[in-house]
Order: structure tokens, then C-alpha cells, then sequence
């Protein structure tokens, strides 16, 4: 390090007569490293160097520049950017919008929002920056976030949702020197402009009516009046905390997991024949022709397997609510598919991430990885218009002040 000092004074004092001088090469100096560790960061992204023939057919390739001035202690520099064919390429070092040089803090956050682990970040920092960071102190870092992330939890919501799901994801989370296994349940809502939201995340060992309770009581102190309809999948205690909380509002329980769950112990040369007969009961037009193929299925399947049966009867009035809708918002609320697909989403951010320290570890984890995915989120679902004439004439008075 001290020979590298001594030769960048002697070339100072060799082409630098004046303090302006010094600072033109200083401010060299620092665009062309920046340079360089962006040409690594596009060589990483690629997945291979410039001119490397491995480049060929790969889909994609280096697309010349952008140019982007940035403020630095030396003053503005002007820096070029590499950029790819495709155009996906986000630089860690310099983001989008950025314009100072000195937000290291923010590149690790951003880089563990986007699903790297505190380990893989210092590798990262070190093998393209030189920048030697502990995984501890890259955590202490993170946890700035803390106070954000609980602001976020208690934000004001929406007084009317027209549609909310509920669903849960298991991480593995180290307690008492054990491995064991947490369930972050999710809130996702529908706004009356048909936008996806999450409202809010909570971590549970055990589900039961009271947490539910507490979670519903949580929405309501939050600002939420109404919810026209949940969807969820048979969630213990749920159904009983909604009517409590929310007497209003109309549930549905998801018919996937419904199938799931009544054929888990149907042989497997009867599964074809059984999931036909389930999907008449369904995909029936009305709930009266749905009885009837429930009876149907019933009376060929009962002696053999009682379960399919017992099961569907049994939950019929959660699971006939979608029944009554056209066909775009029986498309919406017969299935979890939202919470679930938005759950697909989580774990590629998180999967890197096998065994947590602690639940705010996990919860550090999924509210960035919200943040992220959430801004996918910024057009209304598909025939929305359409879904909101329908329920504005299921629920009238309960959208008319709110809507418009």
C-alpha cells in the first residue's frame, strides 16, 4: 500500500503544478477505477469478459454506454456506464438515480433486498470493490431498516379492500441453539383501483383463533373498515376471527388446496378419475348444479373414500361463495394463486438465505423483499373495470362512499 502511495506522489509531482492539476488527475484516477469496476460488474452479469467468445449466442451482450455525472469530494466527474443488449443490467456501484460516490450503505441494503446473503456481500464487496466489509457489520447495516420497516407495518391502510388473501411461508430460524421451523404469514389485498398490496407480515410458530384475531383486530386499528371478501386456505381459527372482527365480509376457502387436501389419500390409479369428477363439482355454472355433482361424487366415491366427501359438505359454505360471480372474479377469489404466487416471488429473494438467526432476521429479509416486489405491482389486475361494476352491485352501500 505504501509503494503504491509513494508512486502515485512522484507522478503527482511530475505532470501536477498546481493544486488544480493534482485534483484534475485525482478526479482521473477515481473515473477510471469507478470504470473498471464496472466493466467487472457487467463482465459478472454477462457471465463472461469483453471480446470472450463465450459471449456468442449467449443472448446477450455488451451495448456501448451511458453516461451519468456524479458528485465526489474531487468534485463532478462524468462516468460511462456500461449497458447490455437486453437492458436489465443495474449497476450495484452506481444505481439508476444515484449521484454521489459515497453510498455504500445503500448498495448493501440494495444488494440484500435483492436476495444475497450477508456472506455473499462481503465476498461481493471485496472481489469487485476491494472493499472489506464483515458479514457483521454488513447485519448492522441491514438493521437500519429496523425502524422503516416497522413504520411500514403500522402505515395507515385503505378503508375499503375489496378482496384480501391469506397465506403463509415457512422459513427455518435458530431458537435456543435449535433449528426450527416459522410460518410468515402474509396479507395480501386488493384496493378498489384493483392494485396489489401487502398490508402486513407476522411470524407465527402456531396458528389459532387469537392470533388471527390480533392480526384482524391490527388491519381494523390500522384504518381498515371493510373487506368485501378473504380468501385463504382453511386457516385455523381464521374464519372465526374475520366474522368477529370484519362480520361483513364474505369468505372463501380456496378450492386448490380444497383438492389437495380431500384427495392427499386417493390411490394413485384413481386420481384421474377422481380429479374429473371434482372438477365438474367446480367448474359447475351455479352452486344448485355443483350440489348436484357434489352428491354425484358422493354417491360413486364415499364407500371407498369417505373423506373427499365429508370434507367438501363440510366446508361447503366457505367454499360455494365464489359461485355467485361472473366468471372474472371467480377467476380472482376461487384460489389463493395471488399470496401464493406472490410467495414464489419471496423465495427466489430469500433462497439464498437457508436457516435465519433470528425471526427479526426473517422479517428484515421479507420486508425488503417486499419493497422489491412491490414495484412490479403497479398496474391493476386484468379486467378490473369489469370486476368493479360487479361488486359495486354485490356490495352496494358499502362502496358507494368510497369510491370516486
Amino acid at each position: 500500500m505504501n509503494e503504491r502511495a509513494n508512486e502515485l506522489v512522484k507522478l503527482l509531482a511530475q505532470d501536477c503544478s498546481s493544486m488544480q492539476d493534482v485534483q484534475e488527475m485525482l478526479k482521473n484516477l477515481f473515473k477510471g477505477t469507478v470504470e473498471q469496476m464496472l466493466e467487472a460488474e457487467m463482465d459478472e452479469h454477462l457471465g463472461y469478459e469483453k471480446h470472450s467468445p463465450l459471449g456468442d449466442l449467449s443472448g446477450n451482450s455488451r451495448n456501448g454506454y451511458n453516461q451519468k455525472t456524479i458528485q465526489t469530494s474531487m468534485g463532478k466527474t462524468r462516468i460511462n456506464i456500461p449497458r447490455d443488449r437486453n437492458g436489465d443490467f443495474e449497476p450495484e456501484l452506481i444505481e439508476k438515480y444515484q449521484t454521489k460516490s459515497n453510498d455504500l450503505e445503500k448498495q448493501i441494503i440494495a444488494m440484500y433486498a435483492k436476495g444475497m446473503s450477508t456472506r455473499d456481500i462481503e465476498d461481493h464487496l471485496r472481489d469487485i470493490y476491494g472493499v472489506d466489509a464483515s458479514a457483521a457489520l454488513i447485519s448492522r447495516i441491514t438493521d437500519k431498516i429496523l425502524p422503516q420497516m416497522t413504520e411500514w407495518q403500522s402505515r395507515q391502510l385503505d378503508a375499503v379492500y375489496a378482496v384480501v388473501f391469506l397465506d403463509g411461508i415457512v422459513f427455518k430460524v435458530k431458537k435456543d441453539a435449535k433449528v426450527i421451523n416459522k410460518c410468515v404469514h402474509s396479507v395480501l389485498g386488493i384496493t378498489l383501483e384493483g392494485k396489489k398490496e401487502i398490508l402486513g407480515i407476522w411470524i407465527t410458530e402456531n396458528e389459532s383463533a387469537s392470533f388471527w384475531t390480533t392480526v384482524c383486530n391490527e388491519l381494523k386499528n390500522r384504518g381498515a373498515e371493510d373487506i368485501l371478501i378473504s380468501c385463504h386456505d382453511n386457516l385455523k381459527g381464521f374464519s372465526e376471527a374475520v366474522n368477529a372482527v370484519f362480520p361483513k365480509t364474505e369468505q372463501q376457502l380456496c378450492i386448490i388446496h380444497q383438492i389437495r387436501n380431500s384427495t392427499k389419500y386417493v390411490s394413485y390409479k384413481d386420481l384421474k378419475a377422481v380429479m374429473a369428477d371434482l372438477k365438474t363439482i367446480y367448474q359447475a355454472s351455479s352452486e344448485d348444479d355443483a350440489l348436484y355433482r357434489l352428491e354425484e361424487l358422493g354417491e360413486k366415491w364415499t364407500q371407498k373414500y369417505p373423506q373427499i366427501y365429508k370434507s367438501w359438505t363440510e366446508n361447503w359454505a366457505d367454499l360455494a361463495t365464489f359461485f355467485k360471480y361472473p366468471a372474472e372474479v371467480r377467476r380472482i377469489i376461487y384460489t389463493t394463486n395471488a399470496a401464493e404466487g406472490f410467495h414464489r416471488m419471496l423465495r427466489k429473494y430469500t433462497k439464498t438465505k437457508p436457516v435465519y438467526p433470528s425471526d427479526e432476521a426473517v422479517k428484515k429479509s421479507v420486508y425488503l423483499s417486499v419493497q422489491e416486489i412491490a414495484k412490479k405491482w403497479s398496474m391493476p389486475i386484468k379486467d378490473w373495470g369489469i370486476i368493479m361494476g360487479q361488486l359495486m352491485i354485490f356490495f352496494e352501500g358499502r362502496l358507494s362512499l368510497k369510491v370516486g
